[in-house]
């Protein structure tokens, strides 16, 4: 509703109210590189915001690129000393949440005034997350040599009833096959989900149904958050249960440090996320309606906050995994076996390994298909014998020392 100067006075005069169905802003000419913010009582200011400015960009690109040097030295200690490849290629593929997460953060960071790009960005980001943990639960896996192994020791063993690991409503059932495809297929859902919703976002953006923290009826956000904080829970529940379940098997990895930084970085700064966006929603934080003359919609303060306060939180990140996942172990297995391959190639070998998604497609098709009949692996370790001379003998690439294979019907389902 335009309404002018005069129409406003002589609606004074007649001691009559206005309501304005949207508040009165400047010509989008007259706001070139304003910041422009409607509070919570709907009046309109300009003002600066910290997010756009220089020193923001600066701040936060030092911890992310500090971030990335510690990180990426780390994975390049791991590919250099990739001895037990059926374990590093799980812990490299954990390293590099951080890569993701803080240089796509810092990029959102930088292209908040233009038309809501973050969207895109946290969207890879988000998707990654799903990929982590997996890997955590598959690497603590591998950590106690299979499902075979781990059920060797657990089976038939009650479920002890604990209010703090969710498992007070599981009293009077035992661990079974089942408990450990439930964890699998828990984990596997998430990574399922989660692209699907990050599809479902970029769409609805396009079309201008999604706003961050727009709670909205309306609008996507709201049923985007609810299907997501259900899918995340019940991953993390999951890894929860497997944590009660072998945490004494797993005490000689130090897997507390390794399962409370996964979960920080994951859950914490999804609620963090939450919180930010219902401040904005509350007024606490204020809802700009331009950034340096581009209108942005609802939830991008907000956004630009947990992306700034991540990409602080990914250096420390960065420092508590050098810690949970160190590279020590493998580098003296390394220097036990003679050098038969260039560093160069190995590295590179090493790398396309990790990257490849293909173990991760064949353990979800093998937990949801119907034909589920038993649930094994084998955990498998090369132990290379050097000749006397100290090259490997020709025609064969060392001893394999298996594990025995115990194959366990799935007749007990969790």
């Amino acid at each position: 509703m335009n309404i002018t100067v005069e129409d406003m006075d002589s609606s004074t005069q007649n001691n009559s109210i206005v309501h304005l169905d949207a508040p009165i802003l400047p010509d989008k000419s007259d706001i070139s590189n304003m910041t422009i913010f409607q509070t919570s009582n709907g009046s309109i200011i300009e003002d600066q915001m910290f997010l756009n400015t220089v020193a923001a960009q600066a701040l936060s690109g030092i911890f992310v690129w500090s971030a990335l040097l510690i990180t990426c030295h780390q994975i390049y200690t791991h590919l250099r000393s990739y001895s037990v490849p059926n374990e590093q290629r799980y812990i490299i593929r954990i390293l590099f949440i951080v890569p993701v997460y803080a240089f796509d953060s810092w990029l959102s960071l930088l292209f908040i005034s233009n038309d809501q790009y973050y969207v895109y960005f946290d969207s890879v980001r988000d998707c990654y997350e799903a990929f982590v943990i997996y890997n955590f639960l598959s690497l603590s896996f591998e950590y106690l040599g299979g499902e075979s192994a781990i059920m060797s020791e657990i089976r038939g063993k009650p479920i002890q009833s604990s209010c703090l690991y969710g498992t007070c409503c599981l009293v009077g059932m035992s661990y079974s096959i089942g408990f450990l495809r439930f964890c699998k297929q828990a984990t596997l859902q998430f990574c399922v989900v989660k692209p699907i919703m990050a599809v479902i976002t970029i769409i609805l953006q396009a079309f201008g149904k999604y706003h961050d923290g727009d709670f909205n009826v309306n609008g996507g956000y709201l049923y985007i958050t609810i299907i997501y904080n259900f899918s995340v829970s019940l991953a993390l529940y999951a890894l929860f249960l497997f944590f009660f379940a072998t945490s004494d098997l797993l005490r000689p990895y130090e897997p507390v440090l390794k399962f409370l930084t996964i979960k920080s970085v994951i859950f914490l700064s999804f609620w963090q996320g939450m919180v930010l966006a219902i401040l904005e929603r509350c007024g606490v934080i204020p809802n700009a309606l331009f950034i340096d003359g581009h209108e942005v919609g609802a939830g991008t303060v907000s956004a630009g906050w947990q992306n700034f306060i991540i990409c602080i939180e990914m250096f420390f990140a960065a420092i508590a995994l050098r810690y949970a996942f160190t590279c020590t172990v493998y580098q003296e297995k390394k220097n036990e076996v003679p050098e038969n391959i260039p560093p160069m190639q190995s590295i590179s070998s090493g790398l396309k390994e990790t990257i490849n998604p293909g173990d991760m497609v064949q353990d979800a098709i093998h937990n949801f298909s119907p034909a589920y009949q038993q649930y094994t692996q084998q955990s498998t370790q090369e132990v290379i014998q050097p000749c006397p001379n100290g090259k490997v003998a020709a025609g064969t690439k060392g001893s394999r020392k298996a594990d025995k294979i115990m194959l366990i019907t799935s007749d007990d389902e969790f």
